[in-house]
């Protein structure tokens, strides 16, 4: 389903772009257009309307997905064909504008296959009277729509979730919660919500506590009338069958009479929709204040919809934890393990991952098998397939459900997480336009493709699919993350659809291979390679060059090692100019060797539709980019340290120009005219860098002009300070700037910086303020959350009238300021604020971040603290406490 979408989505981007591209590099028949148009928005709309009725119609897919890769090849391998052949004859735009004979008869041949299938796609929606929303589920099907009706098996030993559990104790119980009637709890599958919950509804002090209790698990497949007859029927099974006749209104009614007048819990577990509750909400009666509806489930949308909070989060375990859990398991106490299998068990215990199913799963094999050291190391070195194979029902089934519940445009996306290495954080900038460059991303209307991308994220973690790893100063997630059961099952379900291949080559190596309809895994590397595998993404692993003349029509291509040499003698390296004869890419990222002679080729512009351009590894060079990158209109992102741009060459107007450039770092000794400003019009991300060899003036009064600039790095020595801040103040839509080496007085960052409207993050780095003393005035800093104050050497001190002047702080950090006194006191009355963080500060600066965080606790600020590294044999240490934790220095 995840394949036969994406290529959908993709075939349209492809045919979008060749449309709205100033250039094309070939002309489409309108009547073909269209057609294609038509018959991908049928079978879009087929597969997102009708996903979770496809079960039975897996054929039907499979032909979705190769008609519209099908399309996809004749398009983009005449595009391919056309440039190629036009730069090896010289003839460069000759042909642009005629369609091939063959191109037109074979992509009509493609046409009339996908009418075919449109044409099955309409009778089975004929056929079978489908409803327009699947997810709001029928009410047709009262037997067996529940997962399970009645709490069974033995009950489980919480360990490691006595918080959570005390804190909904308290919630259900004691009179200062009596307004807070719905307490959903939230966490992604296998974390334990249904254990918790049951060990909840069945505490002796619950039992005692209400006066009616009554679980129901609702699942994904609910139906409402089988809900409402669990309810009715809780303490007397046997009546289910005498109500048999009544419909939904009379149990609803029945189950409002019988709860009226009484303190009840209703726990309602495993919710997947907002529906079931929309409609059975009604039949709760609201009389008692202190009955109590709980609900557990994946979604933490789904939680705020129901209740308007998040509701409590079900944590990974921490590592003694999970060794509690693992012995209670095994052994049936915490403690009983054998001296010989403590090592090996807490490192099998670890390897779950914090994820008590894993850890109950293995836990139960083993407790079950001989308990001998050389079982136990065999079981921790095939951990993964164990638990996949040992509890599939339960375990990977757990699992599968959120996957198989996620909408259908958000499938590839998910399934494209098994590319990124086991245990690795993956950075959500890259990410996206990683998702951008596959096709995977459905416009929406008044959105960036960045955009959409992230909605498709948050939609991701929302429902506890990706783990948030880090969050960057202006709040939003930076880097994320999988747990190794999800990315064991996100590989499995991309084998099966063919969505995703790794080569694999030994001692953990292996190339990713994306969009590849018949590749699986461990091959003959001669076969994999045919030209007719028709691979759109490549990403390694390790260092070993593949042919890439094999792959002409990669989109992707990651994590290679190139050089700019005549003769390749190090296997692994490949050549610059082999590289650029990929002219279908759209992502690029690949680390540059050491020589000198490291440069683009002209014809890098023929890459047509290259949207990130990214080089790594050369720190002690500047790059030249030839004049011809002006021509690369769909250039988007570019990361390469120390580029020397080109001044952009004269031509026509729409010729030289990057329209769609919104990232690019680290642009060295570049001078910003009037005609380059027009020439990057929606720029906004930029990192520039001055030398001190470096002219006086770069024209950097006209950065004020770059109109939808937000993020700013400037890094610049040797340049006048006043052209600087004069066009920094103009910079209205600037929401990040970094500022490193330019010797501003503190004076212009209080009136020039602080008076900018969007400002959310500030870093004022090495060198880039002058003088002892910053002291800044009401009204200023207005939105600023993040502020950093790193290696100033003469900063002695900071004054602050009071809150008012960063109102909106939530971090604050300061880095290496050996001569600043203290930190204003007014920090202790921001409500916002929640971290300082002190790296090898002076000591009296580490004692005022103890008052304000004393401070901060008298006004009732739960989630403030401070984090302070010092040196090892640092007395300050002793300052520590629960919201004031001290490091030594890594």
């Amino acid at each position: 389903m995840a394949a036969a979408y994406a290529a959908l989505v993709s075939l349209m981007h492809v045919i979008e772009k060749i449309q709205h591209h100033p250039r094309p590099p070939v002309s489409l028949d309108k009547e073909q257009v269209q057609s294609l148009q038509e018959n991908v928005a049928v079978l879009q709309d087929f597969l997102e309307l009708y996903s979770c009725r496809l079960s039975q119609e897996g054929g039907l897919v499979v032909h979705i997905a190769d008609a519209a890769h099908a399309a996809e090849d004749v398009i983009e391998n005449h595009i391919v064909d056309q440039i190629l052949d036009d730069q090896s004859t010289s003839t460069h735009g000759e042909n642009i504008g005629s369609i091939d004979h063959h191109f037109y008869h074979d992509l009509n041949k493609v046409i009339a296959d996908m009418d075919l299938i449109k044409k099955e796609v309409i009778e089975i929606k004929e056929k079978t009277g489908i409803v327009q929303n699947p997810q709001l589920h029928g009410n047709s099907n009262p037997a067996g729509s529940l997962s399970s009706s009645t709490l069974q098996g033995h009950k489980q030993a919480m360990v490691g979730c006595d918080d959570v559990l005390n804190e909904i104790m308290d919630k259900l119980t004691r009179q200062q919660y009596a307004g807070c009637r719905i307490i959903p709890i939230v966490g992604m599958g296998g974390i334990g919500k249904t254990t918790l919950a049951r060990n909840v509804y069945e505490n002796p002090l619950i039992v005692e506590y209400f006066d009616i209790r009554a679980w129901v698990t609702v699942s994904q497949e609910y139906n409402i009338r089988g809900i409402l007859l669990e309810l009715v029927c809780q303490e007397n099974k046997e009546r289910q069958e005498a109500l048999g006749a009544i419909g939904e209104a009379g149990l609803g009614e029945m189950l409002y009479k019988s709860l009226s007048g009484r303190r009840y819990l209703i726990i309602m577990d495993d919710m997947w929709s907002i529906e079931i509750w929309e409609k059975i909400n009604s039949f709760f009666p609201n009389t008692n204040s202190e009955s109590k509806i709980m609900k557990t489930t994946r979604l933490s949308n789904l939680a705020l919809q129901i209740s308007g909070s998040c509701g409590l989060r079900m944590n990974f375990l921490e590592e003694n934890k999970s060794w509690d859990l693992f012995c209670e398991t095994v052994f049936g106490k915490v403690g009983n393990c054998p001296l010989e299998l403590e090592e090996i068990g807490k490192a099998i215990a670890k390897n779950c991952k914090g994820l008590p199913l894993s850890v109950i799963v293995i836990g139960g094999l083993l407790a079950k098998s001989e308990k001998t050291e050389v079982y136990w190391k065999y079981i921790a070195e095939n951990l993964s397939s164990v638990v996949n194979l040992e509890d599939n029902a339960r375990c990977l089934r757990i699992l599968y459900l959120s996957y198989q519940e996620l909408p259908v445009h958000l499938k590839p996306c998910f399934l494209y997480m098994g590319v990124f290495p086991e245990d690795s954080k993956t950075c959500v900038s890259r990410l996206r336009k990683l998702w951008a460059a596959e096709g995977f991303l459905k416009p929406i209307s008044g959105k960036s493709l960045d955009e959409v991308a992230e909605k498709y994220l948050k939609d991701l973690i929302d429902r506890n699919l990706v783990i948030v790893g880090l969050l960057g100063s202006r709040g939003t997630v930076s880097l994320c993350s999988m747990h190794d059961l999800l990315r064991d099952m996100c590989l499995r379900e991309a084998k099966n659809e063919k969505f995703l291949s790794s080569l694999e080559f030994g001692e953990g190596r292996r190339h990713n291979i994306v969009r590849q309809r018949s590749l699986h895994e461990k091959y003959d590397l001669t076969k994999v390679l045919h030209p007719e595998q028709r691979a759109r993404s490549l990403s390694c692993d390790f260092q070993e060059a593949l042919p890439l003349a094999s792959f002409k029509l990669l989109r992707v291509l990651k994590q290679i090692y190139a050089e700019d040499l005549h003769s390749i003698t190090t296997d692994g390296w490949y050549r610059i100019e082999d590289i650029f004869k990929l002219v279908n890419l759209r992502y690029l990222a690949f680390f540059a060797g050491t020589d000198l002679r490291f440069r683009f080729p002209s014809s890098m512009h023929l890459l047509w539709n290259l949207q990130t351009l990214i080089v790594e590894g050369l720190r002690s060079q500047t790059i030249d980019a030839p004049p011809e990158i002006w021509k690369m209109h769909q250039l988007r992102h570019v990361y390469i340290f120390m580029l020397h741009l080109p001044y952009p060459p004269t031509g026509t107007e729409d010729e030289f120009v990057l329209p769609n450039l919104q990232e690019m770092s680290i642009i060295k000794n570049f001078k910003w005219g009037e005609a380059v400003i027009k020439k990057i019009p929606n720029i906004k991300k930029l990192y520039i860098f001055y030398d001190n060899s470096s002219p006086l003036h770069y024209s950097l009064e006209n950065l004020g002009y770059l109109e939808k600039l937000e993020s700013l790095n400037c890094c610049v020595c040797g340049v006048r300070r006043s052209y600087l801040v004069e066009s920094l103040s103009i910079l209205h839509s600037l929401k990040k700037l970094t500022l490193r080496g330019c010797r501003i007085q503190w004076e212009d960052i209080t009136r020039k910086i602080g008076s900018l409207p969007f400002l959310q993050v500030l870093k004022l780095c090495y060198g880039s303020v002058i003088g002892p003393e910053w002291e800044t005035v009401e009204g200023l800093f207005c939105r600023l959350r993040f502020l950093e104050i790193s290696y100033i050497d003469d900063m002695e001190y900071w004054t602050v009238a009071d809150s008012s002047n960063f109102p909106c702080l939530n971090s604050l950090r300061l880095v290496e300021l050996h001569k600043l006194k203290k930190i204003p006191s007014s920090f202790g009355e921001i409500q916002m604020l929640e971290l300082i963080k002190l790296e090898m500060c002076s000591d009296s600066v580490v004692i005022s971040a103890k008052e304000i965080a004393e401070q901060q606790e008298e006004y009732g600020n739960p989630d403030f603290r401070v984090e302070v590294y010092v040196e090892p044999n640092s007395e300050l240490k002793s300052l520590a406490n629960h919201n004031f934790r001290v490091f030594s220095r890594r």
